[in-house]
């Protein structure tokens, strides 16, 4: 096979054509960029090309103190803020052995499910998007526009939060806060079927995403996939049911882990979908919890210099968009040895070399923005 950027004249009947999609392309969310070599119309293989956005976090762990390296944490998935953060305090507690207050576990759990859907919102909006429809996303802002009024109102950040500290929470909520949130949950609840009428309800949707991009269980394991995509093609693990942290192992009555078996790209958004609806479950009963809980400290008092003892771990969550992981080795100082993370955008774009050849140019979008990924996440 001879391979060939341009096929000029004759020689373009007899030669395949490699096309780059990106890395400034609006449905990849950022500049990742996709090398796929195309025979007509379809795509014959697939590779994309990661690190443009690389800034070198693992090693600038390594040179900030236990405080600081919450701040690094923060941002890879910039969705998902405040649980990026949540990994990182958890693998420092775990290795000072360090027991949380309990208003702070409930905190935590909390703003991990807002967090979660505001995550979730972003995809619901942008998706539609890409494929041709564009009102979504306005209903998707609107939603979001609520969440981050809170948020912002209990952390003082829009997306960079900034919250967690090791040993809880930076301070207590605001007065009447539960109040506020409550409403704000309620309030994207009561729209939340704008997205079952117009995107799930729409033929042309479901004609561009029903038996596209079908990911197999085999697959899904091989590349270490997690997440909405797993559960949609059928892999049952959610680490809030699994191994619960925080406040999950009480929540399993209102904690349901949505699953499909098609593996498509319309599972995929239902899935998506369908978690969004139960995150904001679990922010209820989370309200509801909390608001019987009596005053107490929500964080622990530190020494002035925090070291871990030597030694290492590891501490994973389920982030919006799969699993995030942080190893942390300590040698006893105040900053890392080395912390490696785990993040779930870096396993789950793999599988688009086994998602996209064989499918049409015209399918690669509607396959690309159905794995749900933030590159900052890729790229770390």
């Amino acid at each position: 096979m001879t391979e060939t950027t341009v096929g000029i004249g004759g020689a373009a009947e007899s030669t395949d054509m490699v096309l780059n999609i990106g890395p400034q392309h609006p449905s990849t969310h950022g500049v990742l960029r996709l090398r796929i070599v195309l025979d007509g119309e379809r795509i014959q293989h697939a590779e994309p090309v990661i690190g443009y956005m690389h800034r070198g976090a693992e090693k600038l762990f390594e040179a900030r103190d236990y405080r600081q390296i919450v701040m690094l944490a923060n941002r890879h998935d910039w969705l998902s803020a405040f649980s990026n953060e949540l990994g990182v305090v958890m693998a420092v507690e775990r290795m000072l052995g360090m027991e949380v207050p309990e208003r702070a576990v409930w905190t935590r759990t909390l703003l991990a499910e807002l967090n979660r859907v505001l995550n979730h919102l972003m995809f619901l909006g942008s998706y539609p998007l890409e494929l041709g429809g564009i009102t979504p996303v306005f209903h998707a802002f609107r939603e979001r526009e609520e969440l981050q009024a809170v948020m912002e109102e209990v952390s003082g950040g829009r997306m960079h939060y900034m919250f967690n500290r090791v040993g809880g929470l930076k301070e207590d909520l605001p007065a009447g806060w539960l109040g506020r949130a409550r409403d704000a949950v309620a309030s994207v609840r009561s729209r939340m079927d704008v997205y079952d009428r117009l995107v799930l309800g729409n033929e042309i949707f479901r004609g561009r995403t029903r038996g596209v991009g079908v990911l197999s269980p085999e697959t899904v394991h091989a590349y270490g996939v997690s997440g909405p995509i797993a559960r949609a093609s059928g892999v049952d693990f959610d680490l809030r049911r699994d191994e619960p942290y925080l406040a999950y192992g009480e929540l399993q009555d209102t904690l349901k882990v949505v699953t499909r078996t098609e593996g498509d790209c319309l599972a995929r958004f239902e899935c998506l979908l369908e978690q969004t609806h139960n995150a904001l479950d679990l922010a209820d009963a989370c309200l509801d919890r909390m608001a019987d809980l009596a005053p107490g400290p929500i964080n622990q008092r530190l020494p002035k210099v925090l070291k871990a003892p030597e030694g290492h771990t590891y501490a994973w969550t389920e982030n919006p968009l799969g699993i995030n992981g942080y190893y942390l080795v300590s040698k006893g100082e105040k900053t890392p040895y080395r912390l490696k993370l785990r993040s779930a955008s870096y396993n789950n774009i793999q599988a688009l070399t086994e998602l996209l050849p064989g499918t049409l140019v015209a399918d690669m979008v509607a396959i690309l923005g159905s794995l749900f990924f933030v590159v900052g996440d890729i790229d770390k």
